[in-house]
């Protein structure tokens, strides 16, 4: 499971979200669906639960979602934005 680094912040709007890295000073846009996906993992949901409901709202086959969710997840790792919870492997297979 992923979980929102520490002094991140974020901000959704119609055109999709806004995402503010204090500590480094970097601000990242977020189309919709990498807004929707972002106040996902800021509300603790796991790699699965957010791909069923990328799935479900969108009208995506799982098969999609699963590999662009993971690589999504991953991107925002690199940049600092998020991080694995500590006592959660990741696992991109079982979210």
């Amino acid at each position: 499971m992923y979980e929102v680094s520490s002094g991140v912040r974020s901000t959704r709007n119609d055109d999709g979200g806004i995402v503010l890295d204090v500590n480094h000073g970097k601000i990242f846009r977020l189309n919709g669906i990498g807004a929707f996906i972002f106040e996902r993992i800021r509300d603790r949901q796991n790699e699965a639960e957010i791909i069923a409901e990328v799935s479900h709202t969108y009208g995506i086959p799982d098969r999609i979602v699963h590999s662009d969710v993971a690589d999504f997840l991953k991107s925002l790792e690199h940049q600092g934005l998020v991080m694995v919870s500590q006592g959660h492997a990741y696992d991109s297979q079982n979210g």
